[in-house]
Parts: C-alpha cells; sequence; structure tokens
C-alpha cells in the first residue's frame, strides 16, 4: 500500500497490432481503452498513437498505440491487472496485437 503522499504509480503500455489489419479495425481498437476505464481505482487513463515526431536514435515510434493510466498504490495497479474487465478487455481485443510491452513505475 503506498504510504507517502505524492506517490503516482503508472501503467505504460505500447501496442504494435497486427499489419493486416483494416483502417476500421485499428480505429475500433480503441474500445479496449474504453472498456478498461471502467476499472474501479484508476486515477487517470490516456490512450493514444504514435506520432512521426523527428527522427533520432533514442525515438522508437514503431507502435500504433500506447496506454497510460494512473493509480494511487501498488495495490491498486496489481487489482486493474486481475479485474475481471481488464482480463475480458484482453480475451475480446487480443488477436489484433502482435506484441505488447508494459512498463508498471513509482513516479514520485
Amino acid at each position: 500500500m503506498n504510504q507517502q503522499q505524492n506517490q503516482t504509480f503508472t501503467h505504460y503500455v505500447l501496442f504494435w497490432l497486427k499489419q493486416d489489419l483494416t483502417a476500421a479495425e485499428v480505429a475500433n481498437f480503441t474500445g479496449f481503452f474504453e472498456e478498461l476505464r471502467k476499472i474501479p481505482n484508476i486515477l487517470s487513463l490516456h490512450y493514444g498513437k504514435a506520432v512521426s515526431s523527428t527522427p533520432r536514435d533514442v525515438v522508437d515510434n514503431t507502435f500504433t498505440y500506447n496506454l497510460l493510466v494512473y493509480f494511487n498504490s501498488l495495490e491498486d495497479l496489481e487489482t486493474y491487472g486481475t479485474h475481471p474487465i481488464h482480463l475480458q478487455a484482453i480475451e475480446k481485443y487480443n488477436q489484433y496485437w502482435e506484441k505488447v510491452v508494459v512498463h508498471d513505475s513509482l513516479l514520485k
């Protein structure tokens, strides 16, 4: 449990969707994020598509979508990960992606 003030737990996810999806399927994938938004104890949830920013060696914008979710505690983040809404959304949408990378962190 988060005992200190001014700490936020983040769940940052990158999604690479399958290359053979139609434009409509790629657009409809946002339904995945909207389903996740219904999970309790989320402080905020944001998602978006990669942009073509200035190329640099450290920039990787090869992903299709990213997701950033904020939580008050590690317990809330862990509950999110096993919540039935989360598991059902994965089951419904996992055929859209070819790769997913997750980064969980503690911001101060």
